[in-house]
């Protein structure tokens, strides 16, 4: 009988002791669960590095092309409350585009998109609001192509060499797809150091129209906008300007429905 007893107590006590680790005390701390990262799929990890870019589907971004910068309103019209500056390459994202043309600032014709700008939601017009990012200072077209190449595979850049080898002439073109006459100036402005005096041409106007430069730089000798219109529509613009040892011609004008713009340098 004592054996029995003795054999009954044996096999309680591990299960007492293996029942007592098992269940969660009242009194003892709870211990927080680890999470080995390793075991996480590489593309959730990515998700948290600061280092990687992300792009919304379905969300169009546009930059700010106006050279003194571009007014964030509180509706859809230019005499509602301002509610910010949005200075020039200012990149906004578009929540509700116009998709149709209410009027026209400065010669450019457009709408009012909802946008957002710094945290706050308001309306712009966005006749001065480009889907390519605007140049940076200095650069050259060939390295400006390559840039928007990464996200418009579509534009397009070529460069050739004509004339002799004492007297060469150098042409560079970058075509911009779905491109306004707006967009391609400012950006061509921008990027062949248009004097920032010639302000957009207005489509309405005499046919030919030019602009001469009030205060050309320092050895240049010519310095003028040239301007072609028909029926009150641009057809092309030059900027013309020339000094001792080249003549240089920058056009804009349209391409089927892209803009072109051509810079053609003849050493003298």
């Amino acid at each position: 009988m004592k054996k029995v007893v003795l054999l009954l107590a044996s096999v309680a006590i591990p299960f007492a002791l293996f029942s007592c680790k098992e269940a969660p005390s009242n009194s003892a701390p709870q211990t927080e669960t680890q999470v080995d990262n390793s075991e996480i799929p590489e593309q959730t990890l990515a998700m948290n590095d600061p280092n990687v870019i992300y792009t919304e589907t379905g969300v169009e971004y546009r930059y700010v092309i106006a050279p003194s910068g571009l007014t964030l309103r509180a509706y859809n019209n230019l005499q509602s409350e301002k509610l910010g500056k949005m200075p020039y390459g200012t990149k906004v994202k578009v929540l509700t585009p116009e998709g149709k043309v209410t009027m026209t600032v400065s010669g450019v014709a457009g709408g009012m998109d909802e946008v957002e700008f710094n945290h706050k939601t308001g309306f712009a017009f966005n006749g001065f609001l480009s889907r390519y990012f605007p140049p940076e200072r200095d650069i050259s077209v060939k390295g400006y192509a390559s840039e928007l190449q990464k996200q418009f595979p579509e534009v397009l850049y070529s460069e050739s060499v004509k004339g002799s080898a004492s007297k060469p002439i150098n042409i560079e073109s970058l075509v911009l797809p779905k491109a306004t006459w707006n967009e391609a100036y400012t950006i061509a402005q921008r990027l062949f150091d248009f004097p920032s005096e010639f302000e957009f041409p207005k489509p309405k106007g005499k046919d030919a129209e030019t602009i001469f430069d009030g205060k050309p730089k320092k050895g240049i000798w010519i310095s003028q906008l040239e301007v072609s219109r028909k029926d009150n529509e641009l057809q092309k613009i030059e900027y013309v300007y020339s000094s001792e040892k080249f003549n240089s011609k920058v056009t804009v004008e349209q391409d089927g429905d892209a803009m072109k713009l051509t810079r053609t340098e003849e050493v003298r």
